[in-house]
């Protein structure tokens, strides 16, 4: 009791106490919350329509990408530029999926899986034929081998063939790529038709489109080009510009916020000491090679940036001047050492092999493992046998839970490769030379291949030949010196004028780069300039940026932020200069007007200085190009279609160049027969492509935040 007397007694305190305690609590936790939110931001790649992406669905997807497209080549890697082109690849996928889900969804569209299946079966999607179920006799897709390849997938074992089970992996990956993107077009190919549909064709437009095509007249024209008016006699100012700037300011929209800048950019190149010192290099190396009968360590020690992979390839897969070359060459032939300049390189051609070799080689394997390597060369002495007396070598492969299908190797799949091993050189080698149905027996470093040659197929020259490609680059000590001097020029400038000043006085060049968008990839054309790009996009105008090294780190780079335009509508100050020459135009077309008021001949046109000409063959549908004026006239077409024959223009026609009068001599069919349903099939296929810029006005209207510049 005494102790809840003494708790009373302080009850106030403890109140205070608690609340302070529980308003701790519900700070922290919001702390923690906003926190989180924040970190989740930082991890958000883009907003679509109030849909986040974050930077690990984006790369989701752009690993995924990147499997197939180097599967459909046959390559390990990809270029940076090749990357690149993948990742712009699934933004446009995610917003065109994203955009049209949100329209189907409105609308109750679907693409069921009997539907899909349906399409799959009847095989005449264009992305089916660049699948493995292509059949090699027919040139069509196969629905039976898909479903086979399925079938065998859902039951193998994936711990008896660890190499088999990734291969098949990779496939069905593939096809649930394939599958995915079928489905979304057959989506966004009903929305589309049911976006063609609501624009009706009917004989009436029918007719008038025939007669848009095929009606032609002859006219005798007077022109008034708007060089004919002084700009003294045609004074105009900012009210006159602004007007202009109303009329047309939906064309100057921004859908997207971005940024000027001027620029200094450097490249760093050999000196003629490092070009001296690389030159005599190579000379070495040209003495080594000429010498050896295996050239790999040479190639190697050179630098060369082509590799020697030690099996035939055709001339494709060299570099363009090396393969120039090359076709000309024979067995035994040595090059070099050669310079280029085009691309700053010492080159040298060494030609071990030159062979008639066929390009695509069909074959069936038999992967043979054991737990020592005696025991795998048993077996596999031990299956060559029993295939070369006789035995199914499908029946012998399913023993060793294996296909033993039968499979195409490809020249392209190998020759572009950055390096190879001795077991795959091996490999192809033995593909390359075996004769058709003989059963090899191929040792590698720990494992044996038992292969049959089943077909080949398009026979084609082949080089085994080893290229030196060295690029003079620059030394360290180079590099270094043009390093310290663009350095104090960018320590010396806190602002444009003083870069200006600092540029000219080290003897580099002020360039200017405008609208550059988060999207872009790259600033002032230059590669690895990311990091550029998030400071821009940070920046403040007249704000200089830290000295950034790019390129293929031989480049240097520093820039000023020198103009925000935001998202929106384009200021009238920034598109002024743009609009100043139509408002003069303008201008110019009242003057010339009320010189030609009342007009009603081309005598009278003649005698106010009209330039008359005549032009034939004037039809709707094609702009008429004016010699005396240099432009293409669509308002001008428009009208003589409207004229009947025989007849004076009613009012003077206003162009891109001038203003035009008209006599409309002679108003003809050119021969074409109409047929209504060739015209509004037609008709239909023009609403068809409207219809198809859908996604364009569903961009213009969608909420889109691209953060992608912060991580990619």
């Amino acid at each position: 009791m005494a102790a809840l007397g003494q708790i009373r007694k302080k009850g106030a305190f403890l109140v205070i106490v608690i609340g302070l305690a529980l308003f701790a609590f519900v700070a922290e936790e919001a702390f923690r919350s906003c926190e989180t939110t924040r970190n989740q931001s930082r991890q958000q790649v883009a907003e679509i329509n109030g849909k986040k992406i974050s930077v690990q669905d984006f790369q989701a997807l752009v690993d995924e990408y990147s499997e197939v497209v180097k599967m459909s080549s046959g390559r390990d890697n990809l270029s940076d530029e090749e990357l690149t082109s993948i990742k712009d690849q699934i933004w446009q996928t995610l917003l065109q999926e994203e955009l049209l889900k949100a329209e189907t969804e409105k609308l109750g569209l679907k693409v069921t899986d009997e539907e899909l299946q349906n399409v799959i079966s009847e095989g005449k999607n264009p992305m089916l034929m660049n699948t493995p179920f292509v059949n090699n006799e027919t040139g069509r897709f196969d629905y039976s081998a898909l479903q086979k390849f399925i079938s065998e997938y859902k039951k193998m074992d994936r711990n008896v063939n660890p190499q088999m089970t990734e291969q098949y992996d990779k496939i069905y990956k593939y096809w649930q790529f394939v599958e995915k993107t079928m489905r979304s077009q057959i989506l966004s190919g009903k929305y589309q038709g049911l976006l063609a549909h609501c624009f009706i064709s009917n004989p009436v437009s029918a007719k008038q489109n025939f007669n848009n095509k095929n009606e032609e007249s002859d006219i005798q024209l007077a022109a008034f080009p708007y060089t004919s008016v002084s700009e003294k006699d045609a004074k105009i100012d900012d009210s006159d510009i602004k007007k202009k700037y109303t009329e047309l300011k939906e064309a100057f929209k921004m859908p997207v916020e971005t940024r000027d800048i001027k620029y200094v950019a450097y490249k760093v190149t050999a000196s003629a000491a490092d070009r001296k010192a690389i030159k005599a290099d190579i000379d070495s190396v040209a003495k080594t090679l000429a010498a050896v009968e295996d050239p790999s360590e040479a190639v190697r020690k050179a630098n060369s940036s082509v590799a020697y992979l030690g099996v035939p390839v055709t001339s494709k897969a060299f570099p363009t001047d090396i393969a120039a070359k090359i076709d000309s060459l024979s067995t035994g032939a040595f090059v070099g050492p050669f310079e280029n300049t085009a691309d700053n390189t010492v080159n040298i051609i060494k030609v071990l092999s030159k062979q008639e070799l066929p390009d695509s080689i069909e074959y069936r394997a038999i992967q043979v493992g054991a737990e020592t390597l005696e025991a795998c060369r048993t077996k596999a002495d031990s299956i060559t046998k029993a295939l070369r007396e006789g035995a199914d070598f499908e029946a012998i492969a399913k023993k060793y839970q294996q296909t033993g299908a039968k499979n195409w190797l490809l020249t392209n799949q190998y020759e572009y490769s950055p390096s190879m091993d001795k077991d795959t050189r091996s490999y192809i080698n033995t593909l390359n030379t075996s004769a058709i149905n003989e059963i090899v027996n191929l040792e590698f470093t720990s494992s044996n291949v038992i292969l049959q040659v089943t077909d080949r197929r398009n026979m084609v020259t082949k080089y085994d030949a080893a290229i030196v490609k060295r690029t003079y680059d620059f030394s360290k000590e180079t590099y270094s010196a043009a390093y310290n001097k663009f350095s104090q020029m960018v320590s010396a400038s806190t602002d444009l004028a003083s870069l200006e000043a600092n540029a000219k006085k080290f003897g580099f060049t002020v360039q200017t780069e405008n609208s550059i968008a988060n999207s872009n990839h790259v600033v002032a054309s230059l590669k690895q300039t990311r990091e550029t790009l998030k400071w821009l996009f940070g920046a403040k105008e007249g704000q200089v940026s830290p000295l950034y090294e790019c390129g293929n780190n031989d480049n240097l780079l520093v820039c000023v932020l020198t103009k925000v335009h935001p998202e929106g509508y384009a200021s009238f100050e920034d598109v002024k200069e743009q609009l100043k020459v139509m408002a003069l135009n303008d201008k110019k077309a009242e003057v010339i007007m009320k010189k030609i008021e009342g007009v009603k001949n081309i005598n009278e046109a003649k005698a106010k200085g009209g330039v008359v000409s005549d032009l034939n063959q004037v039809t709707f549908n094609a702009p008429a190009f004016i010699a005396s004026t240099g432009a293409a006239e669509p308002a001008l077409s428009g009208a003589v279609a409207g004229t009947a024959k025989g007849k004076f223009s009613s009012h003077a026609v206003k162009g891109n160049s001038g203003v035009y009068l008209f006599q409309v001599k002679n108003k003809k069919q050119n021969g074409a027969k109409f047929d209504a349903k060739a015209e509004e099939k037609e008709c239909a296929q023009k609403a068809m492509q409207s219809a198809g810029r859908f996604m364009n006005d569903l961009l213009m209207n969608a909420k889109i935040k691209d953060n992608r510049y912060l991580f990619f």
